[in-house]
């Protein structure tokens, strides 16, 4: 067990990173953030941020020998660093575990390989490539093989023509094409996994998408108990096969028939989780914190039926948000990044709406945001 006062080290410095920071320092714990970028969310809040780029083995020595754990905000920490830095320190979650989630080609194979189904697809290397797209049904979406994230790096293609014309226009790099699913809807399992083999689970989240980006979870999902359970034992099956520590999600589709296919995972707190923060006993990030510390993980219940709403760069006027209304609504707990600079699409905050029944907290949540973003 890492016990209070110990430091913990944070890869990557967004509002991730800066809400596990949060956390951690509630619980007693100091935290250093390792981060490039000097406006780091994080950084803002940690003990020490060190601000140096991730082959920089002057500054990993130095970071790796301060921290007794070390944990990543997100999955495109170069696996190199990962192994640098287990030299000297614990790294949850472990360095092979983020190299198989940070490529949607390795990811989707580890996945298959445990029996697990997800969306059929092929690799994209080459050009010639797409010669194996006889055997996928179109429409098809393609999608960068790493970096790809909140709709980006993805299109949406018809034919094999204009799947060339889009690798093309990603440049060639690594894709995977895979069939658009006929989708009845989407969610997300979050668990937490200690050294010990300890296992725990968030409620599931049922979540929409604007632009290839989340707009709004909720819960409870909606969705059959048994497709609840499910999910959570192909969370957990992926995990152990990955030997997890610290927090896990998995992305699913539910497609129209029912049936229950793995989309991604990601090695880390997720943005389909804000809503532990306000709903839980515990949140997602001071989970975390006990996760990659070895204690033991706390009761994951919701004690209330919430919408969380992700706030991007649209929303702001003239460099500023007009938060005025959603202070003043006593049903909206708001939740800000502190990151310099809106532009649109990009994740500023998020706020979660509280009610007896998530169809009441849904609504309201939708009222608040139209409102937001008709101001």
């Amino acid at each position: 067990m890492i016990k209070p006062n110990s430091i913990l080290g944070m890869l990557g410095g967004g509002q991730l990173g800066r809400m596990f920071a949060l956390a951690a320092a509630q619980m007693g714990y100091r935290v250093w953030v390792y981060d490039p970028n000097q406006q780091s969310p994080a950084g803002e809040v940690a003990c020490r941020h060190i601000c140096a780029s991730y082959d920089d083995h002057a500054a990993l020595q130095e970071f790796g020998e301060a921290c007794d754990v070390i944990t990543t905000e997100f999955e495109n920490i170069p696996a190199e660093t990962l192994r640098f830095l287990q030299k000297t320190s614990q790294v949850c979650p472990n360095p092979e575990a983020v190299y198989i989630a940070q490529n949607r080609i390795r990811e989707k194979q580890f996945i298959n390989e445990l029996g697990i189904p997800t969306s059929a697809f092929i690799a994209i290397n080459q050009l010639e490539d797409f010669a194996q797209s006889e055997h996928l049904n179109w429409p098809c979406i393609l999608k960068t093989a790493q970096f790809g994230y909140d709709g980006k790096g993805q299109a949406v293609v018809n034919n094999m023509q204009e799947a060339q014309t889009a690798f093309k226009t990603f440049e060639q790099v690594p894709c995977i094409l895979e069939e658009k699913v006929a989708l009845d809807c989407e969610i997300s399992v979050v668990l937490g996994r200690n050294d010990k083999g300890e296992v725990c689970y968030f409620p599931v989240a049922r979540n929409e998408h604007q632009n290839g980006i989340l707009h709004i979870s909720s819960v409870p999902a909606q969705v059959p108990h048994e497709t609840q359970t499910y999910a959570c034992e192909i969370a957990l099956k992926i995990a152990q096969a990955l030997d997890y520590v610290g927090i896990f999600t998995v992305e699913y589709f539910i497609n129209s028939d029912q049936q229950l296919m793995v989309n991604e995972i990601a090695p880390r707190v997720h943005n389909s989780g804000h809503y532990t923060l306000d709903a839980c006993h515990v949140s997602q990030f001071e989970q975390q914190v006990r996760m990659v510390c070895g204690l033991t993980p706390l009761d994951t219940l919701n004690h209330s039926a919430v919408a969380m709403v992700n706030i991007l760069g649209d929303a702001w006027v003239n460099d500023e948000l007009p938060v005025e209304y959603l202070l003043e609504d006593v049903n909206v707990k708001l939740h800000l990044y502190g990151k310099q600079g809106a532009k649109p699409g990009r994740k500023m905050g998020h706020f979660n709406v509280l009610a007896e029944h998530v169809d009441v907290a849904k609504q309201h949540a939708v009222n608040v945001y139209e409102k937001l973003m008709s101001d």
